[in-house]
């Protein structure tokens, strides 16, 4: 039996599992199972708890369908709430380990509960070879691309994982028609998130996000920060803004060349599982 906690940060929902305590599955079957908002738990995907030989935890990340990620913005934020919570920590300042590197996390508290997480997302890479981005030039800001014979603007960077920033005059458009073609474009050998950028004016950003390996989501930290940042290299946004996703409202600073974002993390449920239950 496993114990574990549903947790959103604005929309943006996993599964998170305490693998300190407990033996967690990572294979792929186990994760889309539990992922599976009909079958399963339902979520984003999955979140693991682990503890770290130099810092104070270690984070994995897995997908809706079963592949790992390298890091997830709002993941991390109920990251950071579920250790303090749970009391497997009583700092408020945290050195979290991820494949994206290591990430700096401050806990504002309310009645000892952790309530807002604010996250050094570390400096954004723009080289296309380290994104990984299969294009003829340093960096991609602003390239027209045609894909499927139309072509698109677009802003490529890295966060910890790729992304892509397109910018609209409107965010009612039929996602599906774009955003698969991008994720597994060939120009992206480890795949894309896609970011859809509507400018409302310098302090204020809005965004709708494909997710590699989900589909559209609620909400994307790390691409809340891509798109906060093509905006700033183009001109269009200053270095403090608010960005608004499906899910909420995340604030994304730029300072000494790092992106820094805060924003909610919550509790949705606990519960515990038979993990016999969730193999085919």
């Amino acid at each position: 039996m496993l114990k574990f906690t549903k947790m959103q940060g604005i929309g943006n929902d996993y599964i998170y599992f305490d693998g300190i305590h407990q033996n967690i599955p990572m294979n792929k079957t186990f994760i889309q199972r539990i992922s599976d908002r009909h079958y399963g738990i339902g979520s984003d995907g999955m979140i693991v708890i682990l503890p770290s030989s130099h810092y104070d935890f270690k984070m994995r990340m897995f997908n809706l369908d079963g592949s790992e990620a390298k890091m997830c913005g709002n993941g991390i934020r109920c990251f950071s709430k579920f250790v303090y919570d749970h009391h497997l920590t009583d700092k408020t300042y945290l050195e979290i380990e991820t494949l994206g590197g290591i990430k700096k996390v401050w806990l504002t508290l309310d009645n000892q509960e952790v309530t807002m997480v604010k996250v050094d997302m570390g400096k954004p890479i723009l080289e296309t070879k380290d994104i990984p981005c299969l294009f003829d030039k340093k960096t991609m800001i602003n390239e027209a691309i045609e894909i499927n014979g139309n072509i698109y603007h677009l802003t490529s960077l890295s966060m910890g994982n790729p992304h892509t920033v397109m910018f609209v005059d409107n965010l009612d458009f039929d996602i599906k028609k774009i955003g698969p073609f991008l994720e597994k474009h060939d120009m992206f050998p480890e795949s894309v998130n896609t970011e859809f950028v509507q400018v409302v004016d310098r302090q204020h950003l809005k965004m709708r996000v494909w997710e590699r390996g989900s589909c559209e989501t609620k909400a994307c930290g790390t691409g809340a920060c891509a798109c906060m940042y093509a905006s700033y290299l183009l001109g269009l946004c200053d270095r403090d803004v608010f960005v608004d996703l499906l899910g909420g409202r995340l604030h994304i600073t730029y300072e000494d060349g790092h992106i820094f974002m805060e924003g909610e993390a919550k509790r949705i449920f606990e519960g515990i599982i038979n993990e016999e239950d969730f193999y085919v």
